[in-house]
């Protein structure tokens, strides 16, 4: 356009042709030619510029108090370590500040401010195959993770979080997460909770031992589960993805934790923390996977719990072991994650044994003459098994 104008202008101003000759010849209107020559008489050489074609004023425009809370929303969210992005500032400028905006025009504030970094092209989420279970208390996964303490010290922190609503069940640190633990910590979720139909775990030992090399008794969580019918599901080796739900709420509470201005130096302060994060994430957070970016207490109760119900009285557990039975005359098995010992009598000392063990029976027979020494169900409220139980009183 700027060669055209310096062509009109020529036209005009050096060959003195009429204006009227010069527009028809051009094809442009008579009042651009006016107004082109005014400009070039007040600017001189600047007349033939590219101008903004930007209108004077915008009435649709975002209005700046908007652009501020948006800003600061963006800037406290990320201090605190929770998700800032679009979704969640449109959410709570809705909820709270009784403002709509679309996630669109909250995404340009951020970009033409600075505040949105780019990132390489991920894999598309419609590759990925996704599930989730269709009420809560249907499926609960659990994982744990490890921590550092201010002084240096690691800390480990187990989860119990429900597949349908991302509802945090229970969040505890421990020195040291052991099979006991992870025991102690569902009974703890299901007392407050209700028990589930299923649970999804990786196959870490604390959870299973269905893929240990010497094949032992089950641990206090699965015998737990069968016994209340519930179903126990663990991931494939080496597929994390699998248990994606709880291993994504980790990364959050780390990024949490992370942000906090005075890092705990001791496991009770860093329990308070914990305290803290799940009433914030289940009540107050929105979360982006869930409906209408409901908080995870909405959709735990939104619809009815799911209950155990899988028959698993077929579902039992064989084993043979050899042993010696010790100088006081016991053997010891693990039965339900615990230790039990076992008394033979002292007379058996020495003598060689096979442990034929059905869940909860066991028969101990002499390996050399296949004598049956002794048969009983194990007691699980006591780790010595006595050979005669004790007269009540």
């Amino acid at each position: 356009m700027s060669s055209k104008a310096r062509l009109v202008i020529t036209a005009v101003v050096v060959e003195k042709r009429p204006v009227a000759q010069v527009a028809r010849e051009y094809g442009v209107s008579r009042s651009w030619v006016y107004e082109l020559l005014a400009r070039y008489r007040a600017e001189g050489d600047g007349a033939f510029r590219a101008r903004s074609r930007r209108p004077k004023t915008s009435p649709r425009a975002t209005p700046p108090e908007t652009i501020e809370m948006v800003l600061e929303l963006r800037k406290r969210l990320a201090g605190q370590g929770l998700d800032a992005g679009p979704d969640t500032i449109v959410w709570h400028l809705a909820h709270h500040q009784g403002v709509a905006i679309s996630r669109a025009t909250v995404h340009r504030i951020l970009a033409r401010h600075s505040q949105v970094v780019p990132t390489p092209a991920k894999r598309p989420k419609s590759s990925y195959l996704r599930f989730e279970a269709t009420y809560p208390n249907e499926c609960w996964q659990s994982d744990f993770t490890h921590h550092r303490l201010a002084g240096g010290a690691h800390v480990e922190i187990i989860t119990w979080l429900d597949d349908h609503s991302r509802y945090a069940l229970g969040v505890t640190a421990h020195h040291r997460v052991t099979a006991g633990i992870v025991a102690a910590t569902f009974a703890t979720a299901a007392a407050a909770h209700g028990f589930p139909a299923s649970t999804l775990t990786d196959n870490g030992m604390v959870y299973t031992v269905r893929l240990a090399s010497r094949r032992g008794g089950r641990t206090a969580l699965e015998h737990e589960l069968a016994r209340r019918g519930i179903t126990q599901k663990n991931s494939r080796p080496s597929h994390p993805t699998t248990c994606g739900k709880v291993e994504r709420f980790q990364q959050t509470l780390k990024n949490w934790l992370r942000a906090q201005p005075h890092p705990p130096a001791t496991i009770v302060e860093l329990q308070a923390l914990l305290h803290r994060f799940v009433e914030t994430y289940n009540h107050q957070r929105p979360h982006r996977a869930l409906a209408h970016r409901a908080t995870p207490a909405t959709a735990y109760t939104a619809r009815p719990k799911a209950a155990p119900g899988a028959d698993r009285t077929t579902d039992t557990h064989h084993r043979v072991r050899t042993d010696k039975i010790d100088k006081s005359g016991t053997v010891t098995l693990r039965v339900a994650g615990r230790l039990r010992h076992i008394g033979i009598g002292r007379p058996h000392s020495g003598t060689h044994v096979l442990l034929l063990t059905q869940d909860r029976h066991v028969r101990v027979i002499d390996a050399a003459t296949g004598e049956l020494l002794r048969e009983l169900e194990i007691d699980l409220t006591r780790d010595y098994q006595p050979r005669h139980p004790p007269t009540p009183k």
